[in-house]
């Protein structure tokens, strides 16, 4: 029972009908296929999403070590000349605090030790005196008197308080 079209254009329109047919229907399949399969490509599409994290979270964290390894370098630079500059300002520091007790015949630490060794000595000394019996003679504690009286400085008095005085003296007879 097939019909035979003898004109050309329904000829022609019947194919074209035809073949929006089959589009139409590849299409459904299409449809169908990527409804049945389109759980699987998402889920691989996850899987794929997931190992290219894995992969630029590992790079990225290669690169971060890298970084703060060089960071830690330079730091422990700075942190050298850092210290170099402290200790030379330290030092410019303590000479010139050094200069300035000088300046004022402060004894440093060395005199003061020296000092403290003699004063040892001496003690030890007059401490076995002391033992045996023997006793420091009165003429050599006022000598030692004497003498740092003589290393103080007389104190100065003013001109015109020196003369009324040797008037006084002079007048009285003295």
């Amino acid at each position: 029972m097939s019909k035979k079209i003898e004109n050309p254009a329904a000829e022609a329109a019947e194919r074209v009908r035809e073949s929006a047919q089959q589009i139409w229907l590849a299409g459904l399949g299409a449809f169908a296929k990527a409804q049945q399969e389109g759980g699987k490509v998402f889920e691989s599409l996850v899987q794929d999403g997931v190992n290219l994290q894995r992969k630029t979270q590992t790079v990225a964290q290669e690169r971060m070590a890298q970084a703060t390894e060089r960071i830690t370098e330079m730091a422990g630079g700075l942190s050298a000349k850092a210290g170099q500059q402290w200790g030379r300002l330290e030092g410019i520091f303590e000479d010139r605090v050094a200069r300035a007790l000088s300046g004022l015949s402060v004894p440093t630490a060395a005199e003061l030790q020296a000092l403290t060794q003699r004063i040892q000595a001496l003690e030890a000394q007059v401490q076995a005196l002391q033992a045996s019996g023997k006793t420091v003679p009165a003429s050599r504690k006022s000598a030692s008197r004497t003498t740092a009286a003589r290393k103080t400085p007389p104190r100065k008095v003013a001109a015109g308080a020196a003369k009324p005085k040797t008037a006084r003296r002079g007048a009285s007879g003295g």
